[in-house]
């Protein structure tokens, strides 16, 4: 949606109230109930209607009413809420162009007062372009529901935290101004991206400068994930300057290694495509001193020092154990002595599992005996044990095994005589039950047409009813 700041014009104080009050009710609902609007906004002399019906003309609302009359914020109606409240704080006075977009933010040229060019980021999460942010960002945690305006809100808290503690620690990247919402100021940049430039002087030195980066942020307990020529900054000095942070993850991440790894070979695979560099087999850091790399040329993730700092446990970077690093330490030295202890466990993990698949055992056996209690199962059982007495007895012509014969014969009869009656009186005494509790609602036309004579199906129904 194209940012048009000349509506805000034509704003007035009702208008940003009602768009408040929306904001507030989206905090529990998806849709927000036209009531619940008009009690969180209270104008004075009412006229919520009116508002919203303004503010759904310049597209900073959307109206549904397919489960219930409800109106949400869209990220135009966010945007102007986070400039309104930029401009009361004096961070900014005017917005200029737009100088980026990208998959998940628009980026735009605003002046202060005294005339400095900032820019402004406004995070804009859920374009068709990239919708699995639950799968590739980690701003949810355990939450399960989420909405776009939430997300944005927390990738701009995370970026504006990174950035502020990375430019404490002398690293190259844009000076942090302010946050609010979704849109984050910060300096403007004098360069152009690194994707765009074409010739360098030194492009062994920049690759060696990039490099170094890596290296340091990995010191530092942090991995930037998306390092790569898209959001590199390079001027006409050759100073190149990181942007882009609200994937960073930490160095005890499991995947760390991965990420790491993803990073190097983008730079490799860039500047030997570009610039036709070709790599030794070893590599200089920031520092001047020489890292360990592997048979390609690449550096390891494993050489690099994490003693620098930790930067990832300061800002609850993404993956972070929340514990100290001595600990962790501590665990990986002792791998082994974990892994046996883990196996004893096992065993006796083992052992409870097979007690309860024990007793899981008996009470299915119990179940069948119960089963078997039932007495249409009694007299199959009966009739199983009569056959086989028979066959056991063998053939047999005297008088006193055919009376016996006979005399059990009668017996089966008068007992199958008895079930057959109890079975019948107990399915009469359930239709009678059934027809008792049934409830039969009649229609408008259920006895009597239109004529006044008795319908077909309503004859029918009477039939059905008295039997």
């Amino acid at each position: 949606m194209k940012l048009d700041v000349n509506v805000l014009r034509y704003l007035s104080k009702d208008d940003f109230r009602v768009l408040t009050a929306v904001e507030m009710g989206m905090r529990n609902h998806e849709l927000v109930p036209s009531e619940l609007i008009h009690r969180i906004a209270s104008l004075k002399h009412g006229g919520t209607y009116k508002v919203l019906k303004n503010l759904l003309k310049y597209k900073l609302l959307h109206h549904d009413s397919s489960k219930y009359d409800g109106f949400r914020l869209t990220y135009l109606g966010y945007d102007f809420l986070a400039i309104k409240t930029m401009v009361k704080r004096g961070v900014f006075v005017s917005i200029g162009r737009q100088i980026g977009v990208g998959k998940e933010s628009d980026i735009f040229e605003v002046a202060t007062e005294d005339g400095t060019l900032l820019a402004v980021k406004l995070h804009r999460l859920g374009r068709v372009s990239f919708r699995a942010v639950k799968a590739k960002r980690d701003y949810l945690k355990h939450r399960r529901s989420y909405n776009w305006l939430y997300l944005s809100r927390l990738a701009a808290l995370k970026e504006f935290a990174f950035m502020k503690a990375l430019q404490e620690h002398g690293f190259p990247v844009p000076d942090a101004v302010d946050c609010n919402r979704h849109c984050v100021v910060m300096s403007l940049v004098q360069g152009y991206p690194l994707v765009q430039v074409r010739q360098l002087q030194n492009p062994e030195v920049v690759f060696e400068t990039i490099i170094g980066l890596i290296v340091r942020l990995a010191e530092h307990g942090l991995i930037h994930c998306d390092f790569n020529e898209f959001n590199l900054m390079i001027d006409d000095d050759e100073k190149v300057t990181m942007i882009d942070f609200p994937q960073m993850v930490s160095i005890s991440h499991r995947n760390a290694q991965m990420y790491f790894d993803r990073d190097v070979e983008c730079v490799f695979k860039f500047f030997r495509k570009r610039f036709d560099l070709t790599f030794e087999e070893h590599t200089v850091d920031a520092d001047g001193t020489e890292a360990d790399t592997d048979e390609s040329g690449r550096i390891c993730f494993s050489s690099i020092t994490k003693d620098a700092g930790f930067l990832d446990k300061e800002l609850a970077a993404s993956g972070f154990t929340r514990k100290d690093q001595e600990d962790i330490q501590q665990f990986i030295e002792g791998g082994i002595e974990e892994d046996a202890s883990d196996s004893d466990e096992g065993t006796e993990d083992d052992i409870s599992i097979s007690g309860t698949n024990e007793e899981i055992v008996e009470g299915v056996d119990s179940l069948h005996l119960l089963d078997q209690e039932q007495p249409t199962l009694d007299c199959a059982k009966a009739d199983k044990l009569e056959d086989r007495q028979q066959c056991e007895a063998g053939p047999s012509s005297g008088p006193d095994t055919q009376n016996t014969i006979d005399e059990d014969d009668q017996s089966t009869d008068e007992n199958d005589e008895r079930l057959v009656k109890s079975l019948n009186k107990q399915r009469k005494h359930a239709i009678a039950a059934a027809h008792r509790g049934r409830k039969t609602v009649a229609s408008r036309n259920s006895y009597k047409d239109k004529g006044g004579r008795s319908s077909y199906n309503s004859k029918i129904k009477k039939q059905l009813c008295s039997w």
